[in-house]
């Protein structure tokens, strides 16, 4: 009876060393949900959207593992404002609240840890040139820094400080890398192919448990969309679907290449956008993955959900009065 209790208890302690050894694709969805388009000189927009990321998938590199005993779901509220310096000038502020759970089920014991609070912000400044590669073809490029507002010290319920990829922040500036180039048809004037850029070159924790450093591996993110819009009962309707490729290379912890961490995923994203009135906009999104890669053992995502309203506040329009 005594060796069966060592037993269980050597085998809880080693499956949590295992987790605690295993990162994820969660966190705050930054990078997921900036661009907004830059419309007419003096626009404001301003977007407010829920996000929600599920990780219950296990993965070997490219195997999927019969365990779903590991669950991440993170849990954000995202505000983007832009506002348009000039007809091609545009700049874009994000802000996040978050939270993160992560639920761990073994020999019928559960152990939950979380986090929430404000997230790590980004401010991005982009620019137009219309036509620049060709007719009816509008290409955007933007440079920006993610701006480290959360906290990175967050601790459990025994007080132990949790890992990097479960705090709110990261305690490090990135310079964020975007651009996006959207194609029209003379055919179909309301039909668009579009493709987005995003290199994310991270920053370092030079602090991270107080004496050591922490950095998340650099990310691109690129995509291609088809979108189309179609007026039904006067309202203004769009949907569209776009394929997503993300690429991170491995964190490092002081200086050393961190193992179950980085690697590649493929997914497909259908979205729906209604127009409520002539400046509101509503939208809903999934992500679901196709195809990831990913070093050593990670939890991987098994769906995302974002949902959100856009509203733009034109500029007013000078009065000809006549005499």
């Amino acid at each position: 009876m005594k060796l069966k209790i060592i037993f269980t208890l050597v085998s809880i302690f080693a499956f949590n060393s295992i987790i605690a050894q295993t990162c994820c694709s969660g966190g705050i969805p930054l990078s997921n949900n900036i661009g907004l388009a830059i419309l007419e000189k003096g626009t404001t927009q301003i977007g407010v959207s829920y996000d929600y990321n599920n990780l219950n998938t296990l993965n070997n590199g490219s195997d999927k593992l019969d365990d779903d005993s590991r669950l991440r779901i993170t849990h954000a509220i995202l505000m983007n404002v832009s506002y348009a310096i000039t007809n091609k000038l545009s700049v874009e502020g994000l802000l996040t609240w978050v939270n993160q759970r992560r639920k761990i089920s073994q020999f019928g014991n559960e152990n939950l840890d979380q986090t929430s609070g404000i997230g790590d912000g980004l401010l991005l400044l982009k620019y137009n040139l219309p036509n620049f590669i060709g007719k009816n073809t509008t290409f955007n490029v933007g440079v920006g820094t993610k701006i480290p507002f959360g906290s990175s010290t967050e601790q459990n319920n025994q007080g132990i400080t949790l890992n990097a990829d479960l705090q709110p922040g990261s305690n490090a500036w990135d310079v964020v890398y975007w651009s996006s180039i959207t194609k029209s048809f003379n055919f179909r004037p309301s039909f668009n192919i579009s493709s987005r850029f995003i290199f994310r070159n991270t920053g370092t924790n030079n602090s991270y448990f107080g004496d050591s450093t922490y950095k998340f591996g650099n990310e691109l993110q690129a995509f291609l969309g088809f979108s189309d819009q179609f007026l039904i009962s006067k309202t203004t309707v769009s949907p569209s679907i776009s394929f997503k490729y993300r690429n991170a290379i491995q964190d490092k912890i002081g200086g050393f290449n961190l193992d179950n961490t980085g690697g590649n995923w493929l997914s497909v994203i259908p979205n729906f956008s209604i127009n409520i009135s002539s400046n509101l906009v509503f939208s809903t999104k999934a992500e679901i993955p196709i195809y990831s890669n990913v070093d050593g053992t990670q939890l991987t995502p098994t769906y995302r959900l974002t949902s959100g309203i856009l509203f733009t506040i034109a500029p007013k329009k000078e009065m000809l009065i006549l005499n």
